[in-house]
């Protein structure tokens, strides 16, 4: 029943948008237990989304991933061209680069997820038995989705920890750390999504006797 009673605490900070509740509540161990139920749902609305909306299931990761990368790109050099050509720079332009290429990269796991291109060790699997196959396919999902419940939980914690002490980016006056903090989480939701998806695919593959598994290649599609 505590549980039960922790979860509600969490949710009833969360609706209240009031970090110094939701600091303390996001601390118990049914975080864990909501992060599984949170990791589920989300992951199964996103899903959904993608196949509502077909033009995000094949961009959204990758725009996102671009336009940080970008940004990144743009920063860095306009804050050389600055140091260099006219003796200044801006406080912000070593802090934020790091946030942005936080984003990039885990958005980018996600999507390296859906494509498979994560070590699997392909070349293995493709000589083992299909029953054996199906096996690493399905420890695949288990082990990513444990992965992501463990970042899911541990970040949100983290966001909330940064909003309420209100840490700011360095550099910066007013731009908050949580603003960047929480894409982490929600980039582990979208992983779970592609976990999911990988893992239907495969049980419709198993079942109509198709081949499992492909060899994938780093920035296919």
């Amino acid at each position: 029943m505590s549980v039960l009673s922790d979860i509600g605490d969490i949710l009833s900070a969360l609706l209240a948008a009031d970090p110094w509740m939701l600091r303390p509540a996001i601390q118990t161990d049914s975080a864990w237990v909501l992060g599984v139920i949170v990791l589920v749902l989300g992951g199964l609305a996103i899903l959904g989304l993608y196949k509502l909306v077909p033009f995000l299931d094949r961009h959204l990761e990758r725009t996102i991933m671009v336009y940080s990368y970008l940004a990144v790109a743009f920063i860095i050099f306009k804050g050389v061209i600055d140091r260099f050509v006219f003796n200044d720079q801006a406080a912000w332009s070593t802090t934020v680069p790091p946030l942005l290429f936080m984003i990039m990269a885990w958005f980018g796991a996600a999507y390296n997820v859906r494509l498979r291109t994560h070590l699997s060790f392909s070349e293995f699997r493709m000589m083992m038995p299909r029953g054996g196959q199906m096996a690493c396919l399905v420890l695949d999902a288990v082990l990513w989705l444990g992965f992501a419940l463990i970042v899911l939980v541990t970040t949100s914690r983290l966001t909330v920890l940064s909003a309420s002490n209100f840490q700011i980016v360095l550099g910066t006056d007013d731009v908050m750390q949580w603003w960047f903090l929480i894409t982490v989480p929600i980039s582990f939701l979208m992983m779970a999504a592609r976990i999911i998806e990988n893992l239907i695919e495969d049980i419709r593959n198993w079942r109509r006797g198709t081949t499992l598994i492909r060899q994938t290649v780093i920035g296919g599609d």
